[in-house]
């Protein structure tokens, strides 16, 4: 049975979570082992796994996160989602205050549990709106 879409609410708002009060555990459980991000900014593209991500994320100081699913379509075993998403970090000394398009994609992994596999991330211009 697909995921409903209060599922990927719920499972986005899980990450949200697990983010900003940087929780590990908690990150490996929803994250899936072959993950990777992939970032488009002005200043160029950047691709990121697992590991690399967690590094990463040991040198923000995030100190806010929202996240909104705006479209998600589920099969069986795959979830896409959308998500509009607005962050202030502090990361190598640089404040970054952007407002991002995300797409997410999650997998079903052994025992049922879901995973994010995939992590697309663009910037919003100013004055865009997102429906």
């Amino acid at each position: 049975m697909p995921a409903k879409p209060d599922d990927i609410r719920q499972l986005e708002q899980r990450w949200r979570d697990a983010l900003f009060n940087k929780d590990e555990t908690a990150l490996r459980e929803l994250i899936h082992p072959n993950f990777k991000l992939v970032g488009i900014r002005s200043t160029g593209s950047v691709a990121v796994d697992l590991e690399q991500w967690l590094v990463a994320l040991k040198r923000m100081d995030v100190a806010s996160l929202e996240v909104r699913v705006i479209d998600s379509v589920a099969t069986a075993n795959t979830i896409v989602a959308t998500i509009d998403a607005q962050w202030t970090v502090r990361y190598l000394g640089q404040l970054i205050d952007e407002r991002v398009l995300l797409t997410d994609v999650w997998v079903k992994a052994e025992g049922g549990t879901w995973q994010v596999i995939r992590r697309h991330s663009s910037p919003v211009p100013a004055g865009v709106d997102i429906h």
